[in-house]
């Protein structure tokens, strides 16, 4: 039977966030999925470990030299036998319902793509925080400016017909590739389909491609050209800011929470700064010291996390 949804998980050399992130994925209730696992190259036992689940579900698909995560995606998009497409990175996590939810949500509304929210998790999948998904005419306001799509691109599904009119990943693009792809798609598709609660975990982490700033910033770069806005470049230094606290980067946080402050972000900026002074600067843990976030909603994720740990 074909399956509904085609679940694409890129990995490379990450054996041991992966497995965890299957589990959640073969975990998926009252869906009729697919997973391709694409193999980037790795040197590790990636294979063994997706062959030992045993799971008619999955497929692994390799690349005998690693061409990138764009590319590792536009592969599974290529295997996918479903009439959707979730995309799942490889140390990330998901509750048991978020694809049934997703989907019924795009039954609900006719759209062709849908998100949901997600909370940040640290390595031993407890709860670093979190805070409701912005509104789809707040996606649609903001998509050409700065990202506002959260738990990145591990939350989004969209139809097959719409990822053939918005075309593949950009595979000159590696962190902001998903960004990319989602202006193409509300371009093609309109407004996407969005489920309030916090389904996606991003697991916070040393490894996270997402510390890269210098990266981020020719990306940002990129998509300003591309697509002729103004990026809403003090909203991205006060992020690129709170990725220098994670990783103990002072110096370079500073420069770009005064970026910030500059690029109009400054009452934000002195709410950080403050919430940082308060714990003398220090970074207890990885992703500990975060900008306010609502913690009672992000506790909805607590039941499927706590699941996790036992």
């Amino acid at each position: 039977m074909k399956p509904e949804i085609t679940t694409v998980v890129p990995t490379h050399n990450r054996r041991d966030l992966l497995q965890l992130t299957l589990r959640t994925v073969l975990g998926q209730r009252d869906v009729n999925l697919e997973v391709v696992v694409v193999d980037d190259g790795s040197t590790d036992d990636t294979a063994d470990v997706v062959a030992g689940l045993g799971d008619p579900r999955v497929r692994l698909v390799r690349h005998d030299t690693a061409q990138g995560v764009s590319a590792a995606r536009n592969r599974g998009i290529a295997e996918a036998k479903g009439s959707w497409v979730a995309f799942v990175d490889d140390d990330d996590l998901w509750a048991p319902d978020k694809l049934g939810r997703q989907l019924a949500a795009t039954r609900d509304t006719g759209r062709p793509w849908a998100y949901a929210g997600a909370v940040k998790v640290d390595a031993a999948q407890r709860l670093n925080g979190g805070r409701p998904p912005p509104e789809p005419e707040e996606v649609m306001a903001r998509i050409t400016r700065w990202n506002p799509m959260p738990g990145g691109c591990s939350n989004v599904i969209a139809s097959s017909t719409l990822l053939r009119r918005a075309g593949p990943f950009d595979r000159q693009l590696v962190n902001l590739a998903d960004w990319d792809l989602w202006i193409r798609m509300a371009r093609a598709g309109g407004r996407p389909a969005m489920v309030a609660s916090p389904l996606v975990g991003y697991r916070q982490h040393d490894g996270n491609r997402s510390l890269d700033t210098a990266l981020i910033l020719r990306e940002a770069r990129v998509i300003e050209r591309r697509y002729g806005t103004a990026l809403d470049w003090g909203g991205i230094s006060r992020y690129l800011a709170w990725l220098c606290v994670r990783s103990g980067r002072r110096r370079e946080a500073l420069w770009h929470f005064a970026r910030a402050t500059v690029r109009g972000e400054g009452a934000s900026v002195a709410t950080d700064l403050a919430g940082l002074l308060r714990n003398r600067l220090t970074v207890p843990s990885l992703g500990r010291s975060q900008p306010p976030e609502h913690h009672e909603w992000g506790t909805e994720a607590e039941a499927w996390l706590a699941s996790l740990r036992s």
